[in-house]
């Protein structure tokens, strides 16, 4: 079975600080709500009883915070192609959330290369993830 092709595979070598990788924009619908309460088990009712969330003040229904870290997942976007035949693990991972994501709003992830630390046979690169939403804001 052939696999697709997409670029020319990039080394660490290649890789330099500022490289940019995108991740298509998604509008978070209440399948993308019900797929990941099924899957992380949070019943909290911000993420799923909308009177609730009206009656705290908030538009609608409230993403739980690591349904918005899985949309800057790398391989929703190129950087696994780019890397492919010398990309090894994912070791590492910490977050911060500076606005919230609502029922309805688009979100445009991307990925930038912030350091890369050699090794003996293998480097590290860390890369710092970020999601704009529909209004420009840094979510």
């Amino acid at each position: 079975m052939r696999k697709p092709k997409f670029k020319e595979s990039k080394y660490f070598e290649d890789l330099k600080q500022g490289d940019r990788f995108y991740i298509p924009s998604r509008t978070v619908t209440e399948s993308h709500f019900a797929a990941f309460q099924l899957a992380s088990g949070d019943n909290h009712p911000l993420h799923y009883d909308r009177e609730y969330c009206r009656a705290l003040g908030y538009p609608d229904l409230m993403a739980h915070g690591f349904q918005m870290l899985i949309l800057t997942a790398p391989g929703a976007g190129d950087f696994p192609y780019v890397c492919e035949a010398s990309l090894i693990s994912f070791i590492e991972q910490s977050s911060k959330f500076l606005k919230p994501l609502f029922l309805g709003d688009t979100l445009y992830p991307e990925l930038t290369v912030t350091d890369l630390k050699p090794g003996k046979s293998t480097g590290v690169v860390t890369l710092s993830s970020t999601i704009t939403n529909q209004r420009g804001e840094l979510c």
